[in-house]
Parts: C-alpha cells; sequence; structure tokens
C-alpha cells in the first residue's frame, strides 16, 4: 500500500492524471456544446460552423490546460524549452502553417463550406474545413463538365499560402459562360440575332436579374469595372459562315445543365425557321485531280 501511495503521489504520476482528467473534461464539455448547439441552430451552414468554433475553442482550452500544468518546470529549464521548441517548430511547420490557414480561411473569407473552388490542379466543392486539412468533392478529372467523379480529395491548408485559390462561388455566385453557333452567310442574321436573344432571355432571364444585384454590390466593394452581366448576342463572320456568341450568366452548379437546355431551344428553332437559318459547317472544294 506505502508503494502504490508513493507511486500516486509522484509529480510525473499527478501530471499525467491531470492530462487525461483535462482530456476528458475538454471532451465532455465539447460534446455538450456541440449536442446543445445542434439541438438550437437548425441552419445546417450555421450548425457546422458553430460546431467547428467549438472544436477550435476545445484545442485552444486543451493547450492552456497543458501550459498550466507544466508551469512549475518552465522556470528552471526556460533555455532547454527554447531549444526544444525550435526544434519541434521546425519539424511541425507544415503543421503549423496548416494551422495558421486554417485561421486564415475563416478570417480572411477565402472560402466556406459549399464554395466550389480549385486548388492548384484540383478542383471541387468544399464539404469541410478541418483543423489540418480541407475536404473537396473533387469534379471534372475523367468526367467532362461541372460534375462529381466521386473522388474526395484532402488537402493541406498550408496551400493557401502557396498557390492561388479559385473561388467560384464566392460573392459573386455566378459564372459567365458563352456558347457559338455557326450560322451560313446566306441565313438572314437579323432574324437570328433576335431569336437567339429571345432564347436567352427565357432561359437565363431570372439569373441575370438576380446576378445584377450581386454584381451591384462588388462593385461598391471592390475596385471593379460595372460590367454587363444581362445576357447578349454578337456576331462576326468570314468567308466560310457567320458566328453567332450567345454570352450569359449562371448559377456556378447548373453551367452544364444551362448549356444543354440552350442548345436544345437552339437547335429546335433554327429547325423551325423554314430555311432562315441554317448551321454552317466546313467545306473544302477540289479544284484539281492529280493526273493517273
Amino acid at each position: 500500500m506505502n508503494e502504490i501511495k508513493e507511486t500516486l503521489e509522484e509529480p510525473f504520476f499527478i501530471k499525467i492524471a491531470s492530462i487525461f482528467i483535462l482530456f476528458i473534461a475538454v471532451y465532455v464539455l465539447s460534446r455538450i456544446l456541440k449536442n446543445g448547439v445542434s439541438k438550437m441552430v437548425k441552419d445546417n451552414s450555421s450548425k457546422y460552423k458553430f460546431r467547428k468554433l467549438v472544436s477550435f475553442l476545445g484545442y485552444i482550452l486543451f493547450v492552456i490546460g497543458l501550459m498550466l500544468i507544466f508551469n512549475t518546470s518552465f522556470s528552471g529549464i526556460g533555455t532547454a524549452l527554447g531549444v526544444a521548441g525550435a526544434g519541434i517548430a521546425f519539424a511541425l511547420q507544415e503543421v503549423i502553417v496548416s494551422i495558421a490557414g486554417y485561421i486564415a480561411i475563416f478570417t480572411g473569407r477565402f472560402f466556406k463550406v459549399g464554395d466550389r473552388i480549385k486548388l492548384g490542379s484540383v478542383k471541387g466543392d468544399v464539404i469541410d474545413i478541418g483543423l489540418l486539412r480541407t475536404t473537396l468533392m473533387e469534379i471534372g478529372d475523367w468526367v467532362n463538365g461541372d460534375l462529381y467523379n466521386g473522388k474526395m480529395v484532402r488537402v493541406a491548408n498550408s496551400f493557401l499560402f502557396k498557390d492561388p485559390v479559385y473561388n467560384y462561388s464566392g460573392d459573386f455566385p455566378f459564372l459567365w459562360d458563352e456558347m457559338t453557333v455557326p450560322i451560313k452567310t446566306s441565313s438572314d442574321h437579323t432574324h437570328t440575332k433576335t431569336l437567339f436573344e429571345s432564347i436567352l432571355k427565357e432561359v437565363v432571364g431570372d439569373f441575370s436579374n438576380s446576378s445584377q444585384e450581386s454584381w451591384d454590390k462588388m462593385i461598391g466593394e471592390y475596385s471593379i469595372e460595372n460590367a454587363k452581366v444581362q445576357p447578349m448576342v454578337t456576331m462576326t463572320f468570314n468567308e466560310n459562315w457567320i458566328t453567332f456568341t450567345l454570352r450569359y450568366v449562371v448559377d456556378f452548379k447548373s453551367r452544364r445543365g444551362t448549356k444543354s437546355k440552350l442548345s436544345d431551344k437552339v437547335l429546335t428553332a433554327i429547325n423551325e425557321s423554314e430555311g432562315k437559318i441554317e448551321v454552317a459547317s466546313a467545306a473544302f472544294e477540289i479544284t484539281a485531280f492529280p493526273n493517273k
């Protein structure tokens, strides 16, 4: 019994026990707060942010507790701890930079959960932002268009300080897109332009109205020109054909579906034009044949 009592009174054992109790206390407190937030907050986005905040504060509380537990030994080995701290910082520099990136993501408004971003060669939707890594549901790669391919990619938060971050859905949650339609020079180009403009207004008119409000807010917040957000049709021609370009804004998650709908309506309109509009194609004229 005396040996057990002496062991329990050892400073090392007391500190280990204190660390264990601290971990249990922080873990239980975090779980209680997270469950409380889940019951009180109904919005999924707000619920996610609160849970992440609780996790982050839990880490901070645990680190502060460790500092208090080992506070008695700091005064005597300050120099040794400084050297050890420098070595640890060098060994864990990637981890430290990732934690700094985690803080920068939330304070610098780089992106949030639900945004569509591109990090280096990886493009996808943000589904989770962890202390060290950001998780993306990847789009593209072997799949054409902005569609999921089924891969989840985890990228270290340190990328924030190394590579550019492309946000497809930040302050302006719309994208400009366009499609080109080649028409024979013998077609009625005036009628064609009017027809294409009416198709654009029918398909993407609502997007244009809502995007104009977002763009007006962007102008007031950033030094940026007042670009044309409403859909427009432009025309160029050469010796082969007339090229109509249909330019419009679209929701970043509906780009492929919108282009498919526009293509269907444009093709239907051409087929119903009774010869006023004809699609052009490349043609080659043979002027001489080789002698046999």
